[in-house]
């Protein structure tokens, strides 16, 4: 457990920050008093945050495999990666395709420090970090394509981060872009922070982290998280619960909605 003390160069660790505060709830180690403080106060407000963040965690690892066991995807790229923990996307989809090409994409200080656990990969694939800003894609596109090929189709992953661009049109617009480089049968994953189970709650937690963490957040419901997936086809079950997008053979029949939701849609033509 991280305190700052201990805080790398150029992290401020008096503010808590998204990262850190996830990888508190995730039960991980790259924290400090800041984050652990906002962290245990959001769960006043949303006491099943850790269940969420949980299950943000498990459909990460369900989108991938989807994407590259039964969509075929051999390229993603991966913004707002956050902290490194176990089954990163690489290693989901390298566990199913070695030949998988991954790039990370983030602009907090802290998940560069780490990035090196990012960047382990197998002989036949890939992995890269961009340091950069969700808000200006084309740097981000132009890095990418040093190491994924823009002819063939990727998967953008945008799970986490949509729901820091406060702005929805602006929001959209960034998705907009990044699809509009990607050619046909290329993926959108999606994971956004979500009002839609718990308004009250969720308009409460909203503002606590606005007014004592960084970056302020915008929760959305399930209607505008479908926007970003316009010209898109959306894929079953649509936008729903992270827990309940394709659960897991086994998992039992009602499965409780958390604060985040998710979706995947596939680009068929140019648009």
């Amino acid at each position: 457990m991280a305190d700052s003390s201990e805080s790398p160069h150029g992290i401020d660790t008096s503010v808590a920050h998204t990262a850190r505060v996830w990888d508190f709830w995730l039960g991980g180690k790259d924290h400090y008093e800041s984050d652990r403080e906002v962290g245990t106060q959001v769960l006043e407000f949303l006491p099943n945050m850790v269940e969420t963040a949980r299950a943000d965690r498990a459909y990460l690892g369900r989108a991938v495999r989807f994407l590259a066991a039964e969509a075929g995807m051999r390229q993603f790229l991966d913004i707002g990666t956050g902290l490194p923990t176990a089954d990163n996307t690489h290693q989901v989809a390298q566990a199913v395709a070695p030949e998988s090409r991954i790039v990370y994409v983030d602009n907090d200080p802290l998940v560069l420090v780490h990035a090196r656990a990012l960047l382990t990969s197998t002989p036949e694939g890939a992995t890269a970090y961009i340091e950069a800003d969700l808000r200006d894609p084309g740097p981000i596109l132009k890095s990418a394509a040093r190491t994924l090929d823009f002819s063939q189709p990727i998967a953008v992953m945008l799970l986490g981060v949509l729901n820091f661009i406060p702005d929805y049109d602006e929001a959209r617009e960034i998705v907009r872009t990044l699809m509009d480089a990607a050619p046909s049968g290329s993926y959108l994953a999606v994971a956004h922070a979500s009002n839609q189970a718990n308004p009250a709650r969720a308009a409460a937690a909203e503002e606590f982290w606005n007014n004592n963490a960084t970056p302020p957040i915008t929760f959305r419901d399930g209607a505008e998280i479908e926007g970003f997936f316009e010209g898109l086809e959306l894929l079953e079950p649509g936008v729903v619960s992270c827990s309940r997008w394709r659960p897991n053979v086994g998992t039992p029949d009602v499965i409780p909605e958390v604060d985040q939701f998710g979706a995947i849609g596939r680009k068929h033509r140019s648009h």
